[in-house]
This record gives structure tokens, C-alpha cells and sequence, in this order.
């Protein structure tokens, strides 16, 4: 049986145990699998700022080229002004060349004022289609956005359990409840949460503003074919339509 002294002199041992509680420091005494868990989050976060930065420039061109083809073809009177303009925005030339191919499907027969009504509806179809397109490229890569933000708090919460968990080990070898003992171990496994908020928070702001800025790209896709089928509508209606300059 130990006597007062030696249970003195092992309380002060305990209580000068040396510990970094830095979050560097705590993530070098963490057990194994909680670094595992630390360094998947921390890439997951750095993940999700490239992903920013990147989508971000792309939905600004993105929108730049839509509202430049919107400003082409309201200075434009007609669909063969718009063909023979030179250096058209990528998604106006997209529009037109749908446009062309259902108009040379149809045929000059198709396109006089009894018909004009089919023809800017299939029109329409097509310029949907694009639209849709458009859009689903534009949210490329977001969807792994709303993957961390879900599952990286309940990531770093399995991180914390498992500290947790060698941290009463710990506590059961050490065979005392020393606050000097305890505590290292469950910060270094809290600080796994914390990591894991970290990456989920910043994850889903971005995701939610990456969702805002397609939305507005993909308004912006549908002001623009609008823009071309009333004008088709337009040519129509006053037979200026040059089915040859089309094709």
C-alpha cells in the first residue's frame, strides 16, 4: 500500500506532466486514426476553397459571355444580322447554331407565317435543352461541396469518440482522474470536431453561394434565348428570315 508521501509525490509528477495544447501540438499527440480523421478534413477544406476560387471565375465568364450575347441581340433587328456578326459570345454562337439546324430541318416551306408558330417552338425546345445544359455544367463540382458540408461534422465527430475513447484508456492505465491526464486527451480529440466544423461550414456557404450565382447565369441564359426567339418570331412574321444565310 503506497504510502502518503509516494501518493504526494505521484500527483505532482502527474500535474507537471508536460503537454502542448496548441492546436499543432494536439494534433501531434493525437492518436493515429483522430490524425487520419484531422488531415481528411483539412484537405476537404482546402478542397472547397479551390473549388471557390475556380467555380467563381468560371460562373463570371460564364456570365459575361450570357450578358454580352443579351446586348448582341438586342442591337441586332434580325437573325441574319446576328449570323454575320463576327466574334459571337460562346452561347449566342451555341443558340444560332441550334437555331440553323432547325430551321435547314425544316425546310424554307416550314418556315412562312402558317408555319412560323411550330417552328419557334421546336426552336424553343432546343434553346431549353442548351439552357439545361448550360446550367448542370455550370453546378459541376458543387455537389461534392454539399458532400463535406454534410458529412464532415459527424467525420470529426467519429474522430472525437475515438479520442474520447483512448482518452479514458488513458485514464484506466494511468489509474487516476487527474485533471493534468485528463485533459489533454480530450482536447486533442474535441479539436477533430472542431477541424470538422471548420471544413462543413465554409462548404456549405460556398455551395450556397455557387447556387445563387448559377441561378442568376442560368436567368440570364434564359433572357438570352428569349432575346433569340423573339426575334426569330419577328423574322417570321415579316418573312425576313434568310433561311440560306443560316446554313
Amino acid at each position: 500500500m503506497m504510502n502518503p508521501e509516494s501518493i504526494a509525490a505521484a500527483g505532482a509528477a502527474v500535474v507537471t506532466l508536460p503537454h502542448d495544447l496548441t492546436p499543432f501540438g494536439m494534433f501531434m499527440a493525437a492518436d493515429l486514426v483522430v490524425k487520419a480523421v484531422m488531415v481528411g478534413l483539412i484537405a476537404a477544406s482546402l478542397i472547397t476553397w479551390v473549388i471557390l476560387v475556380g467555380k467563381v471565375l468560371e460562373l463570371s465568364a460564364l456570365g459575361r459571355s450570357a450578358r454580352r450575347g443579351v446586348a448582341v441581340v438586342a442591337a441586332e433587328a434580325g437573325i441574319a444580322g446576328l449570323v454575320r456578326r463576327p466574334h459571337l459570345p460562346r452561347p449566342l454562337a451555341a443558340m444560332l447554331a441550334e437555331i440553323g439546324e432547325e430551321v435547314a430541318q425544316t425546310g424554307a416551306e416550314g418556315t412562312g407565317s402558317t408555319a412560323a408558330g411550330g417552328l419557334v417552338e421546336r426552336v424553343r425546345s432546343r434553346l431549353s435543352r442548351l439552357e439545361a445544359a448550360a446550367g448542370r455544367r455550370a453546378m459541376t463540382g458543387t455537389g461534392l461541396l454539399a458532400t463535406i458540408g454534410s458529412t464532415a461534422p459527424f467525420v470529426g465527430l467519429f474522430g472525437t469518440v475515438w479520442g474520447i475513447m483512448n482518452a479514458f484508456v488513458g485514464i484506466s492505465e494511468s489509474q487516476t482522474t487527474n485533471l493534468a491526464v485528463v485533459a489533454p486527451g480530450i482536447a486533442e480529440a474535441l479539436l477533430a470536431t472542431a477541424t470538422g466544423l471548420v471544413a462543413a461550414i465554409p462548404a456549405v456557404v460556398v455551395y450556397n453561394h455557387l447556387a445563387r450565382r448559377t441561378t442568376a447565369f442560368r436567368a440570364e441564359m434564359t433572357d438570352l434565348s428569349e432575346g433569340l426567339i423573339r426575334t426569330l418570331s419577328r423574322d417570321l412574321e415579316t418573312g425576313r428570315l434568310d433561311v440560306g444565310s443560316l446554313n
